[in-house]
């Protein structure tokens, strides 16, 4: 049992508990019924979730201005068979950020030929609003909720205690960290000693860039990317939206007889040029190009320009729920176009990495709506998500983001 020890309760309202009790993390305002406690809880403190017979169902930690009331941490199951964490923020942090080391190393994260890898991956491992990616010696920590913040010392400590870490990163996510009421926008994090790493990744080396998207780089598609390099050989690629050249790299390492991306960022484009030297590849069969995928295909199309295997892994494009019908437009028309860029009987691989698309299973419906547009056939022949050190609660499946089809054009 959970001591209560004079902690305020978040009681739930009547058929609102099961989901809570599943292990879903997120304890959202709507879902509460009433809070007994004086004073009343503040927040980033402990308190007791429980039924509408004031039965704990677990603990958390509360936020009074957040819609996500409560980040349940411990279930009262968990509780009782591991007592040691139970209303224990640090000990429930060493727990949790030991065992999420212990399953990279059973996924064989780090190798000899791969130091780029996802760490802690928010509620896949039981620590919603956290997300630590390492980069050789270097440790990226996302924050993006209030208790994050709260417990960043503790954190920082625990990861910089994880074998060959040298450096950590602390990359506060501003805006949803004031969804959480917390402004952090006047407050400035302290430069880095170096701006950028060097990792490998299947054996094909990177330069990343600490200030560059999200974490720096996308190791989600990890998996993807190697796929690629066994579909390459001899093959013209194209890759779109192609930030530091991870899929297009992998082509050329897998033998493809020419490849291009495309990017509309100049700095994204200086490390996938970087990463060409790197890698000592052949300036004459990789190339990449600044410029808008969608001119860049339109172009191609008015050319009669055609590409063997095409990769197109455009940006967030529904990052809520509210513009996924003007999104599912977006990657409809992005979709049509890739595909008239394809040879028949050509190789498509089309990413989306909004969750409120693969989330809704709209994606492939929208992908067949891309070939009606484009007069073209398509077959799905791989089905894929993020890489496996990516991993999702099934009681939290908003976790799930990325979708992956390789598909035949004809």
């Amino acid at each position: 049992m959970i001591p209560c020890l004079g902690l305020a309760k978040v009681i739930l309202k009547k058929g609102k508990t099961q989901i809570f009790r599943d292990g879903s993390p997120m304890v959202y305002s709507g879902a509460v019924d009433r809070i007994i406690g004086r004073p009343p809880p503040k927040s980033g403190d402990v308190v007791l979730v429980a039924d509408g017979t004031e039965k704990p169902i677990g603990w958390g930690l509360y936020n009074s201005v957040s819609m996500f009331c409560v980040r349940l941490m411990q279930l009262e199951e968990d509780a009782i068979r591991d007592p040691t964490c139970a209303l224990n923020m640090e000990r429930l942090l060493e727990a949790r950020i030991s065992s999420a080391v212990d399953l990279r190393r059973s996924l064989g994260l780090p190798s000899a030929d791969t130091n780029a890898y996802r760490l802690i991956n928010s509620e896949g491992d039981r620590l919603s609003g956290l997300i630590v990616d390492i980069f050789a010696d270097v440790a990226v920590i996302a924050s993006s909720a209030a208790w994050v913040e709260k417990y960043r010392q503790e954190i920082q400590f625990l990861v910089s205690k994880v074998n060959g870490i040298s450096h950590i990163k602390w990359r506060p996510s501003a805006d949803i960290l004031k969804e959480e009421g917390l402004d952090i926008s006047e407050h400035k994090e302290p430069a880095s000693p170096c701006s950028t790493v060097k990792v490998m990744e299947n054996g094909i080396v990177y330069l990343v860039s600490l200030e560059g998207q999200k974490t720096g780089f996308y190791a989600d598609q990890r998996e993807n990317r190697s796929f690629i390099s066994l579909l390459s050989k001899d093959q013209r690629v194209l890759d779109l939206c192609c930030y530091s050249g991870g899929f297009a790299l992998n082509a050329a390492k897998g033998g493809a007889d020419n490849v291009i991306g495309i990017d509309s960022s100049g700095l994204a484009l200086d490390l996938a040029n970087e990463n060409i030297v790197l890698n000592e590849l052949n300036h004459g069969k990789i190339s990449f190009v600044k410029g808008d995928a969608t001119t860049f295909m339109k172009g191609a199309i008015s050319e009669n320009e055609l590409w063997d295997l095409v990769i197109l892994d455009p940006p967030k494009l529904a990052p809520r729920k509210k513009v996924l019908q003007s999104a599912s437009g977006m990657y409809r028309s992005l979709n049509a176009l890739a595909m008239q860029v394809v040879k028949p009987g050509g190789l498509l691989m089309t990413c989306s990495c909004s969750g409120a698309m693969t989330q809704s299973g709209m994606f492939l419906k929208t992908i067949q709506g891309a070939a009606s547009m484009a007069g073209r056939k398509v077959t799905v022949l791989r089905q894929a998500g993020a890489a496996c050190d990516h991993p999702i609660d099934p009681a939290y499946p908003e976790g799930q983001y990325l979708s992956n089809y390789l598909l035949r054009v004809a």
